[in-house]
């Protein structure tokens, strides 16, 4: 029988369930609320509260590799460290007070600056000045920029307060092997200069954020990471070969000093391609220390400089008067050292000597100023200026370089009468290496004009190969001019008085020379100084490869004969390196005089 006393404590339990289960209820609604219903709301808001965190992602910028694959550029991973000075006087007065068996700070800043290369005094002044500054700081800048191998001994050390965050930077590892072309990034991790930065959309990475929420100790709290991946970048490609690009830099660093120039370049061009294989230069910057290098030397001389090409314009004017104006290696004028032409214009020779009976041949293998004059009246100068455009004078190479410099070809109509005969022996014009490399290409190779590339590809981080958009090939001349220029050319290395200095043993080689003046940059020439060219190309038979050498007011030897002993060795080391079989052939002598 139940009695009202048993029936009062079991309702007061049922009661007592039904509100615990009632609040367990509302818990539960509550906890899907905030974690289901509306958790994205909520972490939104964590985020933005004291304890919300987040890092950089970097992605890693891509590579510039040669056309080999061979790395020219690339990055690796350094990092920035920091200290946390509150923490060091703490865990040093618990040290003192025999609360801690850590090492005191006074102690473990001596191994610190044995690892980043600071002195213990500077390392403990960098907390002593946080400190001062601020007693309850936890933060101060160590060292920035250390390498992983630095890195991980700070991390040996195992300290508490020791913090390092990695960042991509850029590296060369041949130091200034093609630094004139690659350029090189700022410290702040911009393109400054050169292909870094002209090609920046191929080889800029994106970078990706890390967010999450933190404990007050700074700890992560799991499950609360969110993460917004990085995106690499793309390998960048060149037409350079590293390993020719090394020796030829060798090559032209000791001519450069050896002739006491200002400056020097070696550019390799493959004919049948169009592409550059080396653009070598002296003096350059290695891009890893690029502040060793004085301002004016830090980017391509070879692809902002431009210059008189003197004597070896005489091969574009000579192919013109084959093409437009029916000469012949054979065909003749009568020159002496100093001929006067129409409208008081005098031309003259480089030395002195009476009238001669000079063939085209002739001429070219002399140099004679005088004698291409007359062969240049053979056709109007309307058609030599069409001509020297369709070379490519004055029209730049689109190499994608920054600020890539063109030649200055005046229109024919601007000629005076002194330009009208000056411009077809390479003076009142200018041009470029690549500008006069691809010209002698065209004339060399069968009389087509290709495109001048440095470089290849991108190969963007998905696989995709993009290559950079290049003009079609042109023609310039006939194929039986082209054949005539090689024969003559050839000649002018087989007679002229410096034919020994360039001859290589087993290969039939072409080319000429020429020796510039230089503005005073007050409308008259410096007295005494040039600039130096020789253009040449092999096998004679069959061109594979243009190499043009120049230098810049040489001063031990004025002349271009200066250049001979660099390009004889560039061009053997042309041969060698692609592996040109010798010549089969004998070439065909042609008379100087008529």
């Amino acid at each position: 029988m139940t009695t009202r006393s048993t029936r009062s404590p079991r309702r007061r339990t049922v009661v007592a369930l039904g509100v615990v289960l009632a609040v367990l209820a509302g818990f539960v609604v509550r906890l899907v609320d905030i974690q289901v219903v509306n958790a994205d709301e909520h972490v939104q808001d964590s985020l933005n509260v004291a304890f919300a965190g987040k890092e950089k992602l970097y992605g890693t910028r891509g590579a510039i590799v040669d056309t080999n694959g061979q790395v020219l550029a690339g990055s690796i991973l350094q990092y920035d460290c920091q200290v946390d000075p509150l923490l060091i006087t703490q865990i040093d007065t618990a040290v003192l007070e025999k609360k801690s068996k850590a090492r005191l700070w006074a102690d473990v800043s001596d191994d610190v600056a044995a690892i980043t290369g600071q002195t213990p005094e500077e390392v403990r002044q960098i907390v002593g000045d946080a400190l001062a500054e601020n007693s309850t700081t936890q933060y101060a800048k160590l060292k920035n920029g250390l390498s992983t191998e630095q890195f991980r001994a700070l991390a040996d050390l195992k300290v508490p307060y020791l913090h390092c965050q990695e960042h991509p930077a850029r590296t060369y590892p041949d130091g200034a092997v093609a630094g004139n072309l690659l350029g090189f990034m700022g410290t702040d991790g911009q393109a400054l200069e050169g292909l870094e930065q002209s090609e920046n959309s191929c080889l800029a990475a994106e970078n990706g954020e890390l967010t999450y929420e933190q404990g007050k100790d700074g700890v992560i709290i799991p499950g609360t990471e969110k993460e917004d991946a990085a995106t690499d970048g793309g390998t960048l490609q060149l037409t350079i070969d590293r390993d020719l690009q090394w020796y030829l830099q060798q090559l032209i660093a000791e001519q450069t000093q050896n002739m006491v120039a200002q400056h020097g370049a070696i550019l390799v061009y493959e004919v049948k391609t169009g592409k550059v294989r080396a653009a070598a230069e002296y003096p350059t910057v290695d891009p890893n220390n690029v502040d060793a290098t004085d301002k004016e030397d830090r980017t391509s001389e070879i692809l902002r400089g431009t210059f008189e090409p003197g004597s070896t314009f005489k091969g574009l004017t000579a192919a013109t008067v084959i093409d437009a104006g029916g000469q012949t290696p054979e065909s003749t004028v009568t020159a002496s050292g100093l001929e006067n032409f129409p409208g008081g214009v005098r031309v003259r020779d480089s030395f002195q000597h009476p009238a001669y009976d000079y063939t085209l041949t002739g001429v070219l293998i002399d140099s004679s100023n005088a004698g291409i004059s007359k062969f240049s009246e053979k056709v109007d100068k309307q058609t030599r200026y069409d001509y020297f455009k369709r070379f490519g004078i004055g029209e730049g190479t689109g190499t994608g370089y920054p600020l890539e410099a063109n030649g200055l070809l005046y229109p024919a109509d601007e000629w005076g009468a002194q330009t009208t005969y000056n411009t077809a022996f390479g003076q009142g014009v200018t041009t470029t290496m690549p500008e006069l490399a691809r010209a002698y290409g065209a004339i060399v190779d069968g009389g087509v004009r290709m495109p001048l590339q440095i470089v290849e590809s991108c190969t963007k981080p998905d696989g995709t190969v993009v290559k950079p958009e290049v003009a079609e090939p042109e023609r310039v001349i006939s194929e039986s001019t082209s054949a005539q220029m090689r024969q003559m050319l050839e000649n002018v290395f087989l007679q002229a008085n410096y034919a020994k200095a360039v001859e290589i043993p087993g290969y039939r080689i072409g080319g000429k020379t020429g020796t510039g003046e230089k503005s005073d940059g007050n409308g008259h020439y410096k007295q005494g100084v040039y600039y130096t060219t020789m253009v040449g190309f092999a096998p004679a038979d069959d061109p594979e490869y243009v190499v043009v050498v120049t230098l810049d007011e040489p001063t031990k030897v004025t002349s271009s004969a200066a250049n001979a002993t660099a390009f004889q060795k560039a061009m053997t080391q042309v041969l060698k390196t692609y592996r040109v079989m010798p010549s089969t052939t004998s070439p065909v002598l042609l008379p100087k005089f008529g």
